[in-house]
């Protein structure tokens, strides 16, 4: 699957470019709207991650223009205005849905599952790491449910999916609170210990090594994992 995006915040489409990849999605990035409008045009992309506040070219225009020339390429605005009536503009004009900044990672990789249905994308992964599985948006140790939160669950999905890959601090706070967000760093320290709590009656909270002054890694033990 093939993504563009256009946004001129430069720090943020590469965090944006770089979650991506990591879902082997194949990126394209544009930094203004004329370039994004050029590289749209050619109808070559699965889903389209636009922003409104563009030099040269506004994301409104952008929209307006490829819906004009039949271009159907599914779009999600990204922006930092969050009044009804921008939102309501977006959608009149074409677009496929609406994230405002600050974000978190998983809500917009569920919002681009979302606009690759019927393109052929997994919607649910399974996932899974010796005795501990996701299942529908909780966690089990050997079928037993966790009951985790929302940012706990988002957490452990994060490890999974890195198993046995040291995470710096500031990638997970990226990932799960988003690029904006006005908490602090130490709510990373925070949830990881929320976790490891509901994984202490299996025996698996020592699963989440700290890498002192690095971030976290998930590692069990070997003849668990094997």
């Amino acid at each position: 699957m093939k993504i563009l995006i256009v946004d001129d915040e430069k720090l943020l489409t590469e965090g944006i470019s770089k979650i991506l990849e990591e879902e082997n999605y194949d990126v394209d990035t544009a930094l203004n709207g004329y370039d994004g409008l050029e590289l749209a045009k050619k109808s070559i992309y699965d889903v389209i991650i636009l922003d409104i506040m563009l030099p040269e070219v506004d994301g409104f225009s952008i929209v307006r223009t490829l819906r004009n020339e039949s271009v159907k390429t599914p779009i999600l605005l990204l922006t930092a205005k969050d009044s009804v009536k921008d939102r309501v503009m977006g959608l009149d004009l074409g677009a496929d849905d609406y994230l405002i900044k600050p974000f978190a990672a998983p809500e917009l990789l569920a919002r681009i599952r979302v606009l690759l249905r019927g393109k052929g994308e997994q919607t649910e992964k399974e996932l899974g790491y010796g005795p501990i599985k996701i299942i529908e948006h909780d966690g089990y140790v050997n079928g037993i449910k966790l009951n985790l939160t929302v940012k706990e669950y988002l957490l452990l999905e994060f490890f999974i999916l890195n198993k046995e890959q040291i995470l710096l601090r500031d990638q997970i706070f990226n990932r799960i609170w988003g690029f904006s967000s006005e908490a602090g760093l130490n709510v990373v320290d925070v949830y990881v210990h929320h976790l490891r709590k509901k994984l202490t009656p299996f025996q698996l909270d020592h699963w989440i090594v700290t890498v002192r002054g690095i971030g976290f890694m998930l590692k069990g033990d070997k003849e668990d994992v094997s």
